[in-house]
């Protein structure tokens, strides 16, 4: 975690230097853009490597067998989130701000100084953390996971066994007795029950992954074609002062700085109170009540372009305010606080514990996926359209463009993937039972 967080310190303080050398020369040479990229990527490599083991090691010190600390963990999620949205509304405002008109390389030199700064309050609390020592077997969890599926392979002709010794301590996870993928239950030949039922419990993982694809894809969208549709739409508070498009991002920290409060003290409390659940409602319950309102999101933005086209249309000189975006943005928001901060919780929880961190990276995936899925999409879509001389949806000059569309598109998508998220969540079967 710490190596992680060296390389992202790195690449942020290359970067203050690169932004401070360059700004002497006008256009930059080639082995400067290259080392800028370079730059970039080993933050992303450091981004990648410390956020999810961070999240997992912030959890790990919550004891999840307490109820008292059952709930706080639950809470604890939505306040990392509350944390990280406080951090992005702030980078939006203010290091933009210095970016754009003080200096790039203090712009850069700021965020460099604050990891610093995290990395020695992270090392004051040393010695009041819990560390987990116990690993019940020496034998590695993906070893234990790949042997139970070439087991299961390697014996699929053979019938049925019910060889389980139910009494086993599950020392890894504490698994309840699943009846789905049966198929596994072919490897009890070779592998304990613990073993068999933590290779369901990560295969059962992949159908809710998928599911959620098309979720990633429209997040994708608030942090592009939400701003470029800003960007062509009347933008001025008072004359003279205008609001940067990308600004517009912020309303969807605002939403989620506002709303996590109120989810996890009001809510929360509210729902236990009926359902008897730590969490108030399940987490596929969470999870699916922000991919129905991504969906309202789509629909909205998608009314809202069509509007601006129509206004464009009829008056080219007089500019839709960019104020109708306000409502997709807090649709979105509100969406980000049950879908986001669920998944996160979803995917620490449902994983062996041994492998949690490689859990909350498969629940990072998601959203990496999804913005390559977006940008294919969005390739292909404007290839497509662009044929035989017609117009792009994604044609340069907006008034002229359809991202009513692509929104509609993503609607109906959306709401398939809600469907088939239903589906597979009602089947679904917990890991754990301070979950159901």
């Amino acid at each position: 975690m710490e190596i992680s967080k060296a390389y992202h310190r790195l690449g942020l303080g290359q970067l203050s230097f690169s932004a401070m050398s360059s700004s002497h020369h006008k256009d930059p040479n080639q082995l400067q853009v290259t080392l800028f990229f370079c730059y970039l990527y080993l933050i992303a490599i450091g981004h990648g490597g410390y956020n999810p083991c961070i999240k997992v090691f912030g959890a790990d010190q919550l004891n999840g067998s307490d109820l008292k600390e059952t709930k706080a963990k639950s809470s604890y999620f939505n306040w990392l989130m509350f944390g990280s949205c406080i951090g992005m509304l702030a980078t939006r405002l203010i290091s933009v701000f210095i970016q754009e008109n003080l200096s790039w390389s203090l712009g850069f030199g700021i965020p460099s100084v604050s990891m610093l700064l995290s990395l020695f309050l992270f090392l004051l609390g040393t010695k009041n953390y819990r560390f987990s020592t116990a690993r019940g077997e020496n034998k590695n969890p993906f070893a234990r996971i790949s042997h139970v599926f070439m087991e299961a392979v390697r014996n699929r002709g053979q019938p049925d066994l019910d060889v389980y010794n139910h009494n086993e301590t599950l020392l890894h996870v504490p698994l309840q007795d699943s009846k789905q993928l049966r198929f596994l239950d072919k490897a009890a030949t070779s592998c304990s029950f613990a073993e068999i039922e933590e290779a369901k419990a990560v295969l059962n993982l992949v159908p809710i992954w998928m599911s959620c694809l098309v979720y990633a894809i429209v997040n994708a969208q608030c942090h592009t074609l939400f701003t470029k549709q800003g960007a062509t739409m009347d933008r001025s508070i008072v004359p003279g002062l205008l609001v940067p498009a990308a600004t517009l991002q912020c309303f969807i920290s605002l939403t989620m700085v506002t709303f996590i409060p109120i989810y996890d003290r009001i809510l929360v409390p509210i729902a236990r109170s009926f359902t008897q659940n730590p969490s108030g409602i399940t987490l596929l319950q969470r999870i699916g009540t922000g991919l129905f309102r991504s969906v309202l999101a789509m629909v909205v933005a998608a009314l809202v372009e069509s509007k601006r086209l129509q206004t464009a249309r009829d008056d080219a000189i007089i500019l839709m305010s960019v104020w109708w975006l306000v409502p997709q943005y807090l649709i979105y928001g509100v969406a980000d606080v049950f879908t986001i901060v669920g998944l996160q919780e979803f995917f620490y929880d449902q994983v062996p514990c041994e492998l949690r961190s490689v859990g909350m990276a498969l629940n990072l995936s998601i959203y990496g996926v999804g913005n390559f899925a977006s940008s294919f999409m969005i390739s292909l879509i404007d290839k497509i359209t662009s044929q035989s001389g017609q117009t792009s949806w994604f044609d340069n000059d907006l008034n002229k463009a359809h991202l009513d569309y692509f929104y509609w598109l993503l609607a109906c998508l959306s709401s398939i993937g809600l469907a088939s998220y239903l589906w597979f969540a009602r089947s679904y079967v917990y890991s754990r039972p301070n979950t159901l």
